[in-house]
């Protein structure tokens, strides 16, 4: 994998596990956290998204689905 590849893909993990750690929690204050963009965080929720590990409840909140996941 190339480097960029490898800081998007701990990023997203990253991501993940404040979700997970932090309840239900909005774009801005995972760009705010992370210190991105609003449209990287955005990009990143929808790898998360689509692998059926967050869902977004209400415009602009995001919280873990009860999917199973094994964190390496």
């Amino acid at each position: 994998m190339n480097q960029s590849t490898t800081r998007m893909l701990t990023r997203v993990k990253a991501v993940y596990l404040y979700i997970r750690e932090n309840g239900t929690v909005s774009t801005t204050q995972l760009a705010e956290e992370f210190g991105i963009t609003d449209r990287t965080v955005q990009r990143d929720l929808h790898v998360l998204e689509h692998n059926g590990l967050v869902v977004s409840p209400n415009r602009g909140r995001w919280k873990i689905t009860k999917k199973k996941v094994k964190i390496s």
